[in-house]
C-alpha cells in the first residue's frame, strides 16, 4: 500500500471511500429497484444525452458489447474522480467529502429523472453520500505518520473498506436480480396452439451453406439493440397491459387474458435502424401472438389518432404509425418466440413488433402501456431525438460468405449472403466481381414477403485480390441506391461489399 501520506495514499484514500459509496447504494437498491443503482441511473442518463453519431460509433463498434463499455468507462471517470476527491480531503477535509457527495448527488438526480423515477428512487444515492464521507473520514483520521505506529490499522481498516465495498456491490447485484422469479414464471408457461399456425416452410428457403445466416435466429442469437442497461424483469403473472388514450373502451390485459385470446403464428424479420450496411441486426423468427390491429379495433380507436405510443417496464417509449398497424399487415403482441416463451432479453413476458418497420418505431420489449394519440401531441424516445417517425425498412443486402478479407483457393467460389425488405419481400439479388457486370444470383424459396431471403452463386476466380459487391430489389422492383449513408435518421443505404485474396 503507498505511504498513507502522499498523493498516491490519500488517492487511494479516495478510491476505497467511492467504493464503500458504490457498495452501499447497491444493497439499497436491492429494496428500492435496479435502475435506482447510481451506476445503471448515470449509465441509463448518459444513453439519453449522448449525440446521436456516438450512439451510432457505440453500436457499430462495440456491438453486443456497447453497455459493458459504457459501464466500465463510468466506473473509469469514477475512480478517477474518487482519487482527486481523496488527495483534495488530505489537504482540506470538507471539500473532499463535498466531491465524493457530488458522485452520490449525480446518481440521486439521474434515478429520480428516469420516466419510471421517484423519489424513493434517490434512496440508494443518498445512502451513497454517507456511506462514502464516513468511509473517507475513517481512512483519513486513521492514517498513520510516516514510518509510525498505527500503519497496521490503517492497512486493516483500508483492506476492510474494500472488502465491504466489493461484498456490498456483489451481494446488492444479487440481491436486485429477479432471475429465478422469471425463470419461474416461464418454465410455467405453457404456449397455446395457434388458431393460424404459421404456413409450412417451403422447401429451398434455407441454403445449407457454411458461414450463411440460417433462416431462423436461435433465440439466444436474436440481436439486441436497445436502451436498457438492466433487462427490466417482470414475470407473467404480474405482467398487466394498459390500452389507452384516443379509444372509446380504455382495455385492462392480464397474460392470462392474453394467453386465452386465439392467437396466430407468423414468421417475420426484425432490424435496427442503427445497422450499418451489411450489419449484423437482423433476425428472423417464428412468432405467436395475437393481432395488434384487433385488440385496437376492441378498443375502439377514435378519429384523429394517428400514433400508437408503447411504454416498456422502464418507462422507455416508442411511437408506431398507426396507420401502418391497421393496413392489414400482421402486427402483433407476441408472447412466443420460435416455439417457447420470450427470453427476458428479447421481451419477456410480452413484446410488440410490426413487419416493415424498424424496431425503434414498432419493436416494444416488455410492453405494458399502449396509448392511442397523435404525433403532433407526442414525440417518443427516438422521435424526440431527430429520428424519422415512421421507420419504413429499407431495402439492403449483405455477404456472408466468403468473410471479409478472407483466402480463399483459386477456382470455384461460393457467394452467399441475405437480403431483406420487410413487408415488400425480395424480388431479385445481383453481384458483381471487381466492378464488373451485375450479375443474378439464385435466391431461396420465399416464405413471406415479411422475412428475409437468402441469396447464392458459385464463380470462377484467378489468384489475386478481388472484391464483391451485391444489390437486392425489393417486391416491387425498386433497386437499393448505391450511395451510403449513414443509419441516422431513417437508416442506412448502400451496397455491401467484401475483399477477398484468392490463393
Amino acid at each position: 500500500m503507498p505511504h498513507v501520506n502522499s498523493e498516491r495514499g490519500a488517492a487511494l484514500i479516495g478510491v476505497l471511500s467511492a467504493g464503500a459509496a458504490l457498495g452501499t447504494a447497491e444493497l439499497v437498491a436491492a429494496a428500492t429497484g435496479p435502475n435506482s443503482s447510481p451506476i445503471t441511473s448515470v449509465g441509463g442518463a448518459a444513453i439519453d444525452l449522448a449525440p446521436v453519431w456516438l450512439k451510432d460509433f457505440a453500436i457499430s463498434t462495440f456491438g453486443d458489447y456497447d453497455k459493458p463499455v459504457l459501464l466500465g468507462g463510468i466506473l473509469v471517470v469514477l475512480v478517477v474522480f474518487a482519487a482527486v476527491a481523496g488527495v483534495v480531503a488530505a489537504r482540506r477535509f470538507a471539500a473532499g467529502a463535498v466531491m465524493i457527495g457530488l458522485i452520490g448527488a449525480i446518481g440521486a438526480l439521474a434515478a429520480v429523472s428516469r420516466p419510471d423515477g421517484s423519489p424513493l428512487d434517490a434512496l440508494p444515492s443518498l445512502a451513497a453520500i454517507l456511506a462514502g464521507a464516513a468511509a473517507l473520514h475513517l481512512l483519513l483520521t486513521r492514517r498513520p505518520a510516516a514510518d509510525g505506529p498505527g500503519r497496521r490499522t490503517f492497512l486493516v481498516t483500508g483492506l476492510g473498506t474494500a472488502a465491504y465495498a466489493v461484498l456490498g456491490g456483489t451481494v446488492g447485484r444479487i440481491l436486485q436480480q429477479r432471475s429465478a422469479d422469471i425463470a419461474q414464471s416461464r418454465s410455467a408457461i405453457r404456449l397455446p396452439a395457434p388458431v393460424s399456425p404459421a404456413a409450412a416452410r417451403p422447401s429451398g428457403h434455407d441454403f445449407a451453406i457454411p458461414g450463411l445466416t440460417s433462416f431462423e435466429t436461435p433465440n439466444r442469437d436474436f440481436y439486441r439493440v436497445d436502451t436498457a442497461l438492466v433487462i427490466p424483469e417482470l414475470t407473467a403473472e404480474e405482467w398487466r397491459l394498459r390500452i389507452h388514450g384516443m379509444v372509446d373502451r380504455p382495455v385492462e390485459l392480464s397474460f392470462a387474458d392474453l394467453m386465452a385470446k386465439p392467437l396466430i403464428e407468423r414468421d417475420i424479420t426484425l432490424c435496427c435502424v442503427s445497422n450499418e450496411v451489411g450489419g449484423p441486426y437482423t433476425s428472423t423468427a417464428r412468432w405467436l401472438g395475437f393481432p395488434l390491429a384487433q385488440l385496437l379495433r376492441e378498443a375502439g380507436v377514435r378519429a384523429g389518432a394517428d400514433q400508437l405510443v408503447g411504454t416498456d417496464h422502464a418507462g422507455m417509449t416508442i411511437g408506431t404509425p398507426l396507420d401502418v398497424v391497421m393496413d392489414g399487415r400482421e402486427a402483433l403482441l407476441a408472447i412466443g418466440m420460435n416455439g417457447e416463451p420470450l427470453l427476458p432479453a428479447n421481451g419477456f413476458p410480452v413484446r410488440q413488433l410490426v413487419p416493415g418497420l424498424y424496431g425503434y418505431t414498432s419493436a416494444t420489449k416488455w410492453l405494458v402501456d399502449l396509448e392511442l394519440t397523435t404525433f403532433d401531441k407526442y414525440d417518443a424516445y427516438w422521435t424526440e431525438r431527430g429520428w424519422d417517425p415512421i421507420g419504413t425498412v429499407l431495402t439492403a443486402s449483405r455477404i456472408d460468405v466468403p468473410k471479409p478479407f478472407a483466402q480463399v483457393p483459386a477456382g470455384p467460389v461460393t457467394v452467399a449472403g441475405v437480403a431483406w425488405a420487410q413487408h415488400r419481400g425480395i424480388s431479385a439479388v445481383q453481384f458483381r466481381i471487381d466492378g464488373g457486370e451485375w450479375r443474378p444470383a439464385q435466391i431461396s424459396t420465399e416464405v413471406s414477403p415479411d422475412t428475409w431471403r437468402q441469396w447464392r452463386a458459385t464463380v470462377q476466380l484467378d489468384k489475386g485480390l478481388h472484391r464483391f459487391e451485391v444489390r437486392a430489389a425489393d417486391g416491387r422492383g425498386d433497386w437499393q441506391p448505391e450511395e451510403r449513408t449513414r443509419p441516422f435518421p431513417r437508416g442506412a443505404t448502400g451496397w455491401h461489399s467484401v475483399a477477398v485474396t484468392v490463393t
